[in-house]
């Protein structure tokens, strides 16, 4: 049991005495989702194999970790000599490498070198060749989540031991309010002040929440962080308790991150075994628990007060404010609600103070943001970058431009609640403001990267088909002003829409955004608003041509057999509808009249001899 700040700091100083001086060589091997999925298990067996079968054990050390960020390239292996202290990472591996990975014969075996492009404000000096700068990723692909010695050899639970042994919870609050940390799951209100509020009410009961209940198409920033690095998510709603005067933590996480699950049950058994929670912290007579609550995968409950309903047992609907849960939340006690990636800045600013935190990023927005980056890009991946970092920087040297060459047309900032963002904002630095500002927002994190193929009113479509999904139905503008834009995109996108159709969507856009109950509903309409402001004409195209300019919109498109056709009867045998006739070796003819736009044909021909129109 680790009673006191001063056994914590001895306990820490026995791990490392116990690293054998034999050990040269740490295999660190991406277990997160992404990593699995891409089959990284029968290599982590391959490998321990390799070195059972070499007799290295005292030498080689096989590490399972979390991701690496780099889903792009996974299978992902990390090799780190420690005489030397070189890293090098190893993508798309296969299971018949792992022989050369363990005899350090990597760069004649065909295995491929990732460029590491972050390094970690907190332990190394500042690379300026480095985009990335890793602060809540700074242990994801370090370290062993299942194991809380790995976390604790790197200053883990030190922040919470220095506030508990030597702080007062105005001092904590006060760290945090001067290191700017705002929140990360997207309206970004100011963390200190929000813990001030709390801390302010009379009350017998107090609760710190945890909201993992991430849920916009394309992010999985906090499903990493949760699934690799777990402590700091634990300690950090340790150091808040204590700010605000709780003693109870809740974890709201979504049910469909089982491995994410499974090691916040870990973390916190082995975390409650070193009396790290529990009673008594540290001998400070602080006590704090922490248990989980699952949602059922309801973007609606991303929300605060609609989190608190579920978590209560109720339905997942939102309140009116105020009052705000800090002063009235969970069984209506004060309550904090933080984000995991706010959570997980919290014990390195507590370890290296508000004015360390405040020389990353800009002036107004302090800090690192995590985006999952995706969609049409070279080199999808989980990114942690400086605010005022530009999206050029994001998208054309971290995701390595877009796929197949292609020309970019806009990315998606903030989820389904964001903007489209064009080309000619690109090098604007990034922060919650230049992107409200741009029509868009900073969301949680997700960015969705799209080219020249897509059809940016059908984009609109698409988010708002989501938002009409996930909405709880609550409120009018919600329920019933999403469902008519959506009917109005869907004539545009059949090609019945008006110049007057155009007109109500921006009306009934504005409405909403003044009007809905809570954050889901007030941005619903920022897909819709920013495609019609930046790609006005596209609009227009479906409108006065009826033709969508991308030729993605089904409805108006036309599919023609050209002359290369060779007649191989092949899309033939393949159309659904039968709409296609002609002669074997002859030039063959669809019917437009039969033809559903089903698009098979065209992807059957193996001669170029469909053309979309």
């Amino acid at each position: 049991m680790i009673s006191s700040a001063e056994k914590l700091e001895e306990y820490e100083k026995g791990l490392a005495g116990r690293i054998p001086s034999s050990l040269r060589t740490e295999i660190l091997v991406s277990m997160g989702t992404c990593g699995i999925a891409a089959g990284t298990t029968p290599i982590l067996e391959e490998l321990k194999k390799e070195v059972s079968e070499q007799k290295l054990d005292d030498s080689v050390k096989i590490v399972q970790v979390g991701c690496m960020g780099l889903c792009h390239s996974e299978p992902t292996i990390e090799v780190v000599d420690k005489e030397s202290g070189q890293r090098i990472i190893f993508g798309n591996v296969i299971a018949s490498q792992a022989k050369s990975i363990v005899a350090k014969s990597v760069r004649t075996a065909g295995v491929q070198a990732v460029a590491r492009t972050w390094y970690c404000p907190e332990d190394e000096e500042m690379n300026p060749d480095a985009i990335q700068a890793r602060i809540v990723l700074r242990n994801c692909g370090r370290i062993d989540p299942e194991e809380i010695d790995e976390y604790i050899m790197r200053s883990g639970y030190q922040a919470a031991a220095k506030v508990l042994a030597s702080m007062k919870p105005l001092d904590v609050i006060k760290i945090i309010t001067e290191s700017g940390l705002k929140g990360r799951g997207g309206g970004g209100f100011p963390t200190g002040r929000k813990w001030k509020f709390a801390a302010d009410q009379k009350s017998d009961e107090k609760y710190v929440v945890c909201n993992a209940d991430e849920g916009d198409p394309g992010a999985f920033m906090d499903r990493a962080v949760l699934e690799g690095d777990p402590h700091s998510v634990l300690e950090a709603m340790i150091i808040a308790g204590f700010a605000v005067g709780s003693h109870e933590g809740v974890i709201y996480i979504r049910a469909e991150y089982p491995l994410a699950v499974k090691r916040l049950h870990l973390a916190i058994a082995q975390a409650k075994e070193k009396g790290l929670l529990g009673k008594n912290l540290f001998g400070s007579g602080f006590d704090f628990n922490i248990e989980l609550k699952y949602g059922a995968g309801a973007f609606v409950c991303g929300e605060e007060t609609a989190l608190i309903h579920s978590v209560e047992g109720k339905r997942g609907e939102p309140s009116f404010k105020p009052p705000f849960p800090a002063v009235s939340g969970l069984w209506k006690k004060p309550t904090v609600v933080n984000n995991v990636e706010t959570y997980a800045n919290v014990c390195a600013i507590i370890r290296n103070g508000a004015a360390w935190f405040k020389k990353i990023g800009t002036e107004n927005s302090p800090g690192t943001k995590v985006f999952s980056l995706t969609g049409k890009i070279n080199k999808v991946g989980l990114i942690e970058v400086p605010i005022g970092t530009s999206l050029r920087d994001i998208i054309f040297k971290l995701g390595d431009g877009i796929k197949g060459g292609r020309k970019f047309k806009a990315v998606q900032t903030g989820g389904p609640s964001g903007g489209c963002i064009t080309e000619a904002s690109l090098d604007t630095p990034i922060d919650y403001n230049t992107l409200i500002a741009l029509g868009s927002m900073m969301g949680s994190g997700g960015m969705i990267v799209m080219d020249e193929d897509d059809c940016m009113v059908n984009v609109a479509k698409f988010f708002l088909d989501f938002t009409l999904d996930e909405s709880c139905g609550r409120c009018t503008p919600c329920r019933i002003g999403n469902k008519r834009l959506h009917e109005m995109l869907k004539e545009i996108t059949d090609g019945n829409g008006t110049h007057e159709t155009l007109t109500k969507l921006r009306k009934l856009s504005d409405n909403i955004k003044d009007t809905a109950l809570c954050g889901l509903g007030q941005t619903s309409p920022n897909p819709v608003l920013s495609t019609i402001k930046n790609f006005e004409g596209e609009y227009l195209a479906h409108i006065d041509h009826r033709k969508c300019p991308a030729k993605v919109c089904a409805k108006l498109l036309s599919y023609l057999i050209n002359d290369n056709c060779v007649g191989c009867t092949l899309c033939a045998k393949n159309c659904p509808v039968t709409c296609i006739s002609g002669e074997k070796r002859q030039k063959h003819l669809i019917d437009q009249k039969k033809c559903i736009k089903c698009g098979v044909c065209y992807e059957a021909c193996k001669f170029h001899a469909i053309d979309k129109d």
